[in-house]
């Protein structure tokens, strides 16, 4: 009986901790479709004024209306859309019509659009202030004279267009701004992956459980024998 004791018991440990490790898993994505709900409203709310000096935290996703002029100037941002391929996110100073100078996402182009001129001007464009989170451990630095940015990196974009350090993602802009395609925020980008590692680790569980079954099971054998 010894022999198989603490297999069982090792065994039974092993299956409760990988169970217990799913169920927490679970908990957090309830706790996540929470934030999520909570975000997605926040996106879609009414629009406020800018906020006098933005506030990574309390003004993340604030939607906002402008009114004011594109100017002419634009950084390019290499970036990947699925089933379309690569392309640039187009970064340009926007002038408000009470003067402050900010940065507007304008949305995405192909590759082979980089040089065509678009339009700027007086444009009226609903969006939300953003902070984005671009850039990983294994991103390039920005080639700035190249005018090659590979992050969004609001406080360098602002040093290079002169403007206040505060980006606006538009979600509508009229007059419309042709061969832009806006890419507004959502919640698409934030991480939830909380169900995948529920399923891990109860698949786990059930793996560790048969594993000391057909154990046990081998050991009263060859004890039988």
């Amino acid at each position: 009986m010894s022999r198989i004791t603490l297999p069982l018991l090792t065994g039974l440990i092993g299956t409760a901790i990988l169970v217990w490790l799913g169920t927490w898993q679970l908990q957090r994505l309830e706790w996540k479709q929470g934030i999520l709900s909570q975000i997605e409203s926040r996106i879609g709310g009414d629009p406020a004024p800018l906020p006098a000096i933005g506030n990574p935290e309390a003004d993340r996703y604030q939607p906002v209306q402008l009114t004011g002029t594109i100017e002419p100037q634009e950084l390019f941002v290499l970036v990947s859309q699925k089933r379309v391929g690569a392309g640039y996110l187009v970064i340009s100073p926007f002038v408000t019509e009470d003067g402050r100078r900010i940065l507007v996402d304008r949305g995405f182009i192909p590759v082979e659009d980089r040089s065509i001129a678009r339009d700027g001007g007086a444009k009226d464009i609903t969006g939300n202030l953003h902070w984005p989170d671009d850039r990983t451990s294994s991103t390039p630095e920005n080639d700035i004279t190249g005018n090659t940015w590979f992050a969004r990196d609001i406080d360098a974009m602002s040093d290079v267009l002169n403007t206040e350090p505060l980006l606006v993602i538009a979600r509508n802009m009229s007059p419309a701004d042709p061969g832009v395609t806006p890419l507004p925020v959502d919640t698409s980008g934030i991480p939830n992956d909380h169900l995948q590692y529920a399923i891990t680790w109860f698949s786990l569980a059930v793996v560790w459980l048969v594993g000391t079954i057909a154990l046990v099971w081998r050991l009263r054998q060859t004890k039988e024998g």
